[in-house]
């Protein structure tokens, strides 16, 4: 989904907040893909009340900026699980309480058993998570989602990279973000993407930042899409 004027500025404020809070980093970074990235994403440090709390209100207001319909929100474990919980808590500030569920690693062969948590997974679900890297985490909360006999609406995550995913050790034309939308046919809302995060470097005064933006700028060209 494209961001309207209004969302890039929700995007500016989102890119500034994980730089402040020390969530978006700049320096050299290996990916999973193998890849030397000059800037790090670790949702995993949104780590205390505060910041969790502050994460939640931008996914929570880029979703109602969206327009986006669904029923309840699922969270893939691990970091879904927070991340579901917590802007739930949000939509139902905002007056959209929607209910959450999440899945565990493993199953449960005691007490309520099974693999899933939370309010029963029907109607319209939205999946959310950080980053989608590879898109294994989205298919198999697609699986779960369909075997609960309820329908996948969508993906919500934080940061949209905007890079060519990899397949055998190969760069592939789209992002995996694209190939989410393309092959499953839904639709993805990202708080900020990397082009997001160039517009911020652009207007940064802070030598570190400065200093930053070339390698993200040549990261983008070799990989971006």
């Amino acid at each position: 989904m494209n961001n309207s004027p209004a969302q890039d500025t929700l995007a500016q404020d989102f890119v500034a907040f994980a730089v402040e809070s020390k969530v978006l980093r700049f320096g050299e970074f290996k990916t999973k893909a193998g890849r030397l990235s000059p800037y790090f994403f670790n949702a995993g440090l949104f780590d205390d009340g505060a910041k969790l709390g502050r994460l939640a209100e931008f996914y929570a207001r880029r979703l109602v900026a969206s327009g986006l319909q669904f029923d309840m929100l699922f969270g893939p474990a691990y970091k879904g699980i927070t991340l579901a919980a917590a802007v739930s808590i949000e939509l139902a500030r905002l007056g959209q309480n929607k209910p959450f569920a999440y899945n565990r690693k493993e199953a449960k062969d005691h007490g309520e058993g099974g693999t899933l948590v939370g309010a029963p997974v029907q109607g319209r679900v939205l999946i959310i998570d950080d980053v989608i890297s590879a898109g294994t985490s989205v298919r198999e909360s697609i699986e779960m989602i369909k075997a609960a006999g309820a329908t996948p609406c969508g993906v919500t995550i934080a940061l949209d990279r905007q890079e060519k995913a990899t397949a055998d050790g190969q760069d592939a034309a789209e992002s995996a973000v694209q190939q989410v939308q393309q092959h499953y046919g839904l639709p993805v809302v990202a708080i900020a993407t990397l082009a997001d995060l160039m517009g911020f470097l652009d207007g940064q005064s802070d030598p570190a930042l400065v200093a930053a933006r070339p390698a993200v700028q040549a990261y983008r060209q070799r990989y971006g899409v």
